[in-house]
């Protein structure tokens, strides 16, 4: 039975939305969900409701959004989030979902949890819909403001051994994120990126297509594009924003007339399948790859449904052994950043 480390105080919200979400997910799936954090508080929110799968770790500290990611690691060592870490290192649990500081998330994965041997730095990757019907996955959206050109070469391996292994892409087509398709595009990240992955010195278990642009993610041409965290971060807010607002603007549209509500009511299904395929809570939250083990970031806003999602998220995780096979993808394409 896969154990699921939550770190209880981590939301906007918390512990409700981790509370209702764990319940949620235990409910469905026949895992055992360790919640970690204020024993008080979380005893008031659970009000008596119990479950022979849902257990509460204690601690005593909390890391929020305003500490310094590295600082509150090292210093906040009886903190909700250390605890999952450590409960994960010691083998306690298989994996560990946390909408808390994504800082924090990353530090703990690189200073406690640990890289994969040969990962230069992990990676968040997010997922998104395409007019194709599949999906795309973009990585890095937040975890590295500044990389080296390997780590993005490094970046295309994980994620299309991520691609393979959870949405079934046999040969995921890879682009890295630019200002246009050209080539002479870009800038000298982009460029060397390109360079190593246009020109590999064996064999690579992807199809390299070149530079990707913004409007690329969701068309479906590319499987897997890669970028900074910086760029990737800006690029997965923008597309967040962008489909509130469409959303708003609708029902704006919708409120003004009795014919405008009618046709509403008459798309609603489709409107509903179109919720479902963009919604972030569906997807729960976002696989740090290149760490020995499992981890879900889900968003500081995540409500319960998005914590079930992502607890049920790094279950599937869990049984594909990710962590394993990124390693081994990691070995065999290292002659793309080593020579």
């Amino acid at each position: 039975m896969t154990r699921i480390a939550v770190d209880a105080m981590g939301g906007d919200f918390a512990p409700g939305p981790e509370i209702e979400g764990a319940l949620a997910a235990i409910a469905e799936r026949s895992i055992d969900v360790f919640l970690v954090g204020d024993r008080s508080r979380i005893d008031t929110v659970l009000a008596g409701r119990s479950h022979p799968r849902l257990r509460i770790c204690h601690a005593s500290q909390t890391i929020t959004m305003d500490d310094r990611p590295s600082a509150a690691v090292k210093a906040k060592k009886d903190s909700s989030m250390r605890i999952c870490f450590d409960l994960a290192v010691r083998g306690e649990v298989d994996a560990v979902v946390s909408a808390g500081n994504s800082g924090a998330m990353m530090a703990c994965g690189l200073f406690v949890m640990k890289r994969l041997p040969g990962v230069e730095r992990p990676g968040i990757v997010a997922v998104a819909p395409t007019v194709q019907g599949g999906h795309s996955v973009v990585l890095d959206v937040g975890a590295n403001t500044e990389l080296k050109p390997t780590a993005l070469a490094q970046f295309a391996v994980l994620g299309s051994a991520y691609m393979k292994l959870m949405l079934g892409v046999s040969k995921p087509r890879v682009g890295v994120l630019s200002n246009g398709e050209e080539s002479s595009k870009g800038n000298d990240l982009t460029r060397e990126v390109h360079r190593m992955l246009a020109s590999p010195p064996g064999p690579i278990d992807f199809d390299f297509r070149g530079y990707a642009e913004g409007r690329d993610i969701c068309a479906g041409d590319f499987d897997v594009i890669v970028t900074d965290g910086f760029t990737g971060n800006i690029c997965l807010k923008t597309f967040e924003g962008a489909l509130t607002t469409v959303f708003d603007l609708l029902r704006t549209e919708v409120a003004k007339s009795g014919r405008a509500k009618l046709g509403a009511l008459l798309m609603k299904p489709a409107f509903l399948a179109l919720k479902r395929r963009i919604e972030p809570d569906e997807f729960g939250g976002a696989p740090l790859l290149g760490v020995h083990g499992v981890v879900i970031i889900c968003h500081g806003r995540a409500n319960a449904k998005a914590i079930k999602n992502g607890i049920l998220s790094a279950e599937r995780l869990v049984a594909a052994q990710v962590a394993p096979s990124l390693e081994a993808a990691i070995a065999r394409h290292a002659p793309i950043w080593t020579t």
